[in-house]
């Protein structure tokens, strides 16, 4: 389950305003607001299950362990051999 904080980390990670996230999970804004709000307003869990799909579509992974969660922004597949 994507938190408030991790979804503020990834759009800031891909340097996504709310609109632009909202455009990109097929959600309003207003659902997205109130997912990213830290004062725990309900979210439909198909509002998050298309946040999240959207950012991991963006190379996004979303971290979650017993001491915490996170966000990891994948660098682009480059199958050519490194240069020296």
């Amino acid at each position: 389950m994507i938190t408030a904080r991790q979804s503020r980390a990834a759009r800031a990670l891909l340097g996504w305003t709310q609109e632009t996230l909202a455009d990109k999970a097929r959600t309003s804004l207003t659902a997205l607001k109130r997912l990213e709000s830290e004062n725990g307003l309900e979210v439909y869990e198909s509002t998050r299950d298309q946040v999240r799909r959207a950012f991991e579509a963006a190379g996004i992974v979303l971290l979650s362990t017993d001491k915490g969660e996170g966000v990891l922004l994948l660098h682009e597949r480059d199958d050519r051999p490194a240069k020296r």
